[in-house]
């Protein structure tokens, strides 16, 4: 028993073990300027100078607008139909709108769709100045041009959709074998015929699950819009919390909450069935 032992041993002592991976100490670094960063950022002299005090000082009336909001006002409902259909009829019109626009944008962006640099430069600098601005600073600056209503909302929508979309859906077409694309090139194809053949197709399952995706945030998106006189639950929301209404608050933010929670359930089956 001990001869087979220490054969053992002779032959594992022979053995050529794996060197340790090296560049560890580059996840340890970036833990440590994350920590650094964070740290800096809360220190009173260089940071932002958190601090839970004000919690502290203020947990009564804060405890008090909780209360508040968990005891509805049910008799409000009525007064609300109206500024969550407009809302919902704002989501979706800037959804369709932006996802038409979209498609042809994203295969201008791609390089595998658009060899052209020049242009698809072009397209991507104008997106990231698109995607750069918020959609409430969109619509306070449309609600000045166009009124107060649902159109600067809607528009503001789109924007925000168009650079939400364009940017995933071009993600996915890089990401793609470029092989269907070359076969194209080399049956003799232009570059219009090749995007409809071949990378349309593979491309429609990821437009399609951002469309969904962008629907459900247009829901939660246009009912803040209203702030700034962009249409729909926003309006309310905002004359509702004038007068410190929380219980009709809560209300409206219920129905934001089961009317996402429908559309998820929807556009789940609906990417069952086309996905």
């Amino acid at each position: 028993m001990s001869a087979t032992g220490s054969s053992v041993a002779g032959t594992t002592a022979g053995l050529d073990l794996p060197t340790r991976p090296g560049g560890r100490w580059k996840s340890w670094c970036a833990v440590g300027v994350v920590v650094i960063i964070t740290a800096i950022t809360l220190s009173p002299q260089w940071g932002i100078a958190f601090s839970l005090d004000a919690i502290a000082r203020n947990w009564q009336n804060g405890a008090e607008k909780i209360l508040q909001l968990l005891v509805p006002d049910w008799s409000f409902f009525p007064r609300t139909v109206p500024a969550l259909v407009e809302t919902l009829q704002m989501a979706v019109i800037a959804t369709f709108v932006a996802a038409g626009v979209s498609l042809p944008l994203s295969l201008a962006t791609a390089r595998l769709t658009n060899p052209n640099g020049a242009s698809r430069s072009i397209v991507r600098a104008l997106l990231n100045v698109v995607r750069s601005i918020p959609d409430l600073l969109y619509a306070a600056i449309l609600v000045a041009m166009v009124g107060v209503g649902a159109l600067p909302g809607i528009i503001a929508l789109v924007l925000f959709n168009v650079g939400i979309i364009v940017k995933m859906v071009s993600e996915s077409i890089e990401a793609n074998d470029p092989g269907a694309l070359e076969a194209g090139r080399a049956a003799g194809g232009n570059q219009l015929q090749i995007n409809r053949a071949t990378a349309l197709p593979d491309i429609m399952p990821s437009f399609i699950n951002q469309t969904l995706y962008v629907l459900e945030l247009n829901v939660r998106a246009s009912s803040v819009l209203g702030l700034v006189g962009a249409g729909g639950l926003g309006l309310l929301i905002d004359a509702v919390r004038t007068f410190y209404r929380y219980d009709q608050l809560s209300l409206i933010i219920l129905e934001i909450l089961m009317v996402v929670m429908a559309l998820d359930v929807l556009s789940n089956a609906v990417r069952r069935r086309l996905v």
